[in-house]
């Protein structure tokens, strides 16, 4: 029961880790031990564990040496933790969860059959994805940080993990939502000459044209979502995020994420864009979603009137007056500046982040339930007047 307690303690704390005290290294065996034993289960039960999209393009070999490698590096940093006497608990708690990962097959476990079509959990792309987004993002910020002095555990990142954690995991009820959504609602608009003329396009232009077309199609959504009230009581979980790193973005609702990826995807199946190109977008949206969110310094000169930033979006997010309701693109900047929602300031960067007045409570369910009750009502924006933007 201590081990947990110390476990329970380690997960709801915040702040630097201490050079030199083992601790850093100890939660890096830490995750890679449960990563491995995600991805043993994972190759265990891949009907019901693995994204059907994601098997489809799979090296499965690769993935066992990386698993190894994880794995042998995750042991290794265990081991000398316990020789040397530091953080002994984490490191024993990560050769205990090694040592079930190898019992349970370990890289090597066997993949049978499976049937197709069933319902499933995302754990590999949870898996990939955190590792992936984490290694890249962590490095970017301590690079390039904006605010050099937070730490990569800052305060509250317990809560956007679950919401991370949440949307990764549950990703095929969102693709299954949506896609039927969509594909059902909108098959009798589809125009099969304007979608050949949209494929016979060279490829570059008809990729430039395609993150046009979502990006609109997002400004307007957006833009909805802080406009009316009851899509704002959505979007505002968002927006409660106070500091902003590579996993802030992932602070969403679940009900916005479907609204969301149903309007951008109905423009995008209409006019019939291919599979290469929308293989590309989503390489695209999916970095430029967390880089703009990330804590990094990065600003593109004259392009940034073209291409959104972190210094954009950052402004979005942003609880000073001049940044309340702007900054709405996603990819492209112009699209604000078209319309005069862009934000225009004498600072480089905001002041504060979050919504204003702070009355988001923390917490995944809390924040997920937050919507629907009385409370949420009390903070829906004031109705644009006419001549406003």
């Amino acid at each position: 029961m201590k081990l947990f307690s110390k476990i329970e303690e380690l997960a709801s704390s915040h702040g630097k880790v201490a050079p030199g005290s083992g601790l850093a290294s100890g939660i890096v065996a830490l995750v890679l031990s449960v990563l491995a034993l995600l991805g043993v289960l994972a190759f265990r039960f891949p009907a019901y564990l693995t994204t059907p999209q994601l098997r489809q393009v799979y090296d499965v070999e690769l993935l066992r040496k990386i698993m190894l490698g994880g794995m042998i590096l995750a042991g290794t940093i265990s081991v000398l933790n316990m020789i040397f006497g530091r953080v002994k608990w984490i490191s024993f708690t990560s050769f205990l969860v090694l040592t079930l990962a190898e019992l349970l097959g370990g890289p090597s476990v066997p993949v049978g059959d499976f049937p197709d079509h069933t319902p499933y959990l995302g754990i590999d792309w949870l898996i990939l994805d955190l590792l992936g987004s984490a290694l890249l993002f962590i490095f970017i910020e301590k690079l390039f940080g904006l605010k050099k002095e937070q730490p990569v555990f800052r305060p509250e990142w317990q809560n956007d993990f679950h919401h991370f954690a949440f949307n990764h995991l549950f990703v095929g009820i969102v693709f299954m939502t949506t896609n039927h959504a969509v594909n059902n609602g909108l098959a009798w608009a589809v125009n099969a000459n304007v979608q050949h003329w949209i494929q016979g396009l060279p490829f570059l232009v008809e990729l430039f044209l395609l993150l046009f077309v979502a990006d609109f199609a997002q400004y307007w959504t957006h833009r909805a979502y802080h406009e009316i009230p009851v899509l704002w009581r959505l979007h505002s979980v968002h927006h409660s995020a106070k500091h902003m790193d590579w996993m802030a973005g992932s602070r969403q609702h679940f009900v916005e994420l479907l609204i969301t990826r149903v309007c951008v995807f109905a423009p995008v199946f209409l006019l019939g864009f291919s599979k290469a190109s929308i293989d590309a977008y989503v390489i695209i949206v999916g970095f430029q979603a967390v880089f703009n969110h990330a804590n990094v310094s990065v600003r593109l000169g004259p392009l940034s009137y073209i291409v959104v930033t972190p210094n954009f979006h950052h402004w979005h997010h942003a609880q000073d007056r001049e940044a309340i309701d702007r900054n709405y693109a996603a990819h492209f900047a112009f699209i604000d500046h078209m319309f005069g929602t862009a934000v225009q300031a004498d600072r480089k960067w905001p002041d504060q982040y979050g919504v204003v007045g702070d009355y988001m409570p923390l917490g995944f369910v809390k924040q997920q339930a937050f919507p629907f009750s009385k409370e949420a009502s009390k903070h829906d924006p004031t109705p644009v007047k006419k001549g406003e933007s």
